[in-house]
């Protein structure tokens, strides 16, 4: 028989549970609404309904974290819900099974990072694992919002501290105070943009809190060798004793190629007949094949690698380990920077170096574009102001042909004394004609 009586607190608190089972109280003022007693002395208020011929029931509450009051008025509302053709179990099993960010970075990883680069995957892979994941991991992706974005972003472009080595102990390490990275915090703003896209695309949500996210500002690094720079380079390149590094900085200077390009190039990607260096699409950035013209002293370099790497190997920079080509320049660069004296100087300002020793040579932003593998224009527009030489003596010559003939000046003609006395001896004036 079913134990119905006008729940109080005073009945839920002196309930006895019962020896190996559990057992309900109903409430005789809403249909369908108990207090479950569990055996082991728990309490928690359910409601027991029908939906499409089904017995349904749906726990809602503890007590006593809920009230008696507080469950009879929730009971009310679901009951409410239910007379209007409403199921509230399915509703919260629906927003249990709803896919969370977790959910997300993980499709996202096995869907779109597949087709990315290798750095440029690892890249996104370390954001997600390092601000996203952290941030948002067990929200509903439906949760996250545009001011969550911001949020994010802005804990992002604030930086980290980071682990250091002291000097001279390379053991001991101290904590750098945070450095701002408002580079870093653009470009999580991009995955962040681009793993929400994915989620209106497969129905997760119907909107994108990352659309439009406040970009901040970034300054192009600007670092050109200078021609005594590029003298000292060269001649600390020929000193060395290490002929492998020392290739891979000629043909980054040389090609304007970025290094990873360059270490993983092979002898069979070039064309030494016809003077050119075909890149496959595995190790570009653009993630296409590039092909450009060398110069005889880059072929140069390939012909001598060709002398000293194995036989059978297929790397123009063969690494240390069987089958793999050079996979560290880091420390070569640096003892280089120290005997050329070029402090903060990063191997990629090379290929910007390349760059600008081709606009002052006359060469155009669509052809140095071309040489340096942009898929897009603006990423060469960074070079325009490198041509305000040709720009400038161009208005130079306007303004040449703009300015005022000069005039015929005569000695004047001693015509009388008193203009003679005016003028002074040897005075010249102009003709008025």
């Amino acid at each position: 028989m079913v134990n119905r009586q006008k729940l109080t607190e005073v009945i839920v608190r002196e309930a006895e549970p019962a020896e190996g089972r559990d057992y309900q109280i109903f409430d005789t003022e809403v249909r369908g609404f108990a207090v479950c007693i569990y055996r082991g002395g728990g309490r928690a208020f359910t409601l027991d309904y029908r939906y499409a011929s089904r017995q349904r029931r749906m726990t809602f509450g503890r007590w006593p974290e809920w009230s008696v009051s507080a469950a009879r008025t929730r009971a009310k509302e679901l009951r409410r819900d239910i007379d209007a053709g409403g199921d509230p179990l399915a509703n919260k099993d629906a927003l249990r099974e709803a896919p969370r960010m977790t959910d997300l970075i993980a499709r996202y990883v096995a869907v779109h990072l597949t087709h990315l680069a290798k750095l440029n995957a690892g890249d996104q892979r370390s954001m997600m694992e390092k601000f996203i994941g952290p941030a948002w991991g067990r929200m509903l992706v439906t949760e996250v919002s545009s001011y969550d974005v911001e949020l994010l972003l802005n804990k992002v472009a604030e930086g980290r501290a980071r682990p250091a080595k002291a000097k001279p102990n390379n053991r001991a390490r101290k904590l750098q105070g945070a450095k701002p990275t408002p580079v870093r915090a653009n470009r999580v703003g991009e995955v962040v943009r681009k793993m929400f896209a994915y989620a209106v695309k497969w129905g997760w949500r119907e909107d994108n809190p990352a659309m439009g996210f406040r970009r901040r500002m970034e300054t192009p690094r600007e670092r050109y060798l200078s021609q005594d720079e590029l003298s000292r380079l060269a001649a600390a390149l020929d000193a060395s004793h290490d002929d492998r590094g020392a290739g891979i900085i000629r043909l980054c200077m040389l090609t304007g190629a970025r290094v990873g390009e360059v270490r993983q190039a092979r002898f069979e990607d070039f064309n030494l007949e016809h003077l050119s260096w075909t890149k496959p699409a595995t190790t570009t950035k653009q993630r296409r094949v590039h092909r450009v013209p060398i110069s005889d002293e880059a072929a140069a370099i390939v012909r001598q690698r060709r002398l000293v790497v194995l036989s059978g190997s297929p790397w123009l920079f063969a690494g240390d380990t069987p089958g793999q080509p050079v996979q560290e320049i880091r420390r070569f660069w640096a003892r280089i920077q120290k005997e050329v004296g070029i402090p903060g100087v990063h191997i990629h300002d090379l290929r910007h170096t390349f760059a600008s020793l081709l606009v002052s040579g006359g060469a155009s932003l669509e052809m140095i574009g071309k040489l340096l593998g942009h898929s897009q224009m603006q990423t060469t527009q960074r070079y325009a102001h490198l041509m305000d030489s040709p720009l400038r003596a161009g208005v130079d010559a306007v303004a040449n042909a703009f300015k005022p003939k000069p005039r015929l000046v005569h000695t004047a003609e001693p015509a009388s004394a008193s203009m003679t006395s005016r003028s002074g001896p040897g005075r010249v004036t102009a003709s008025a004609s």
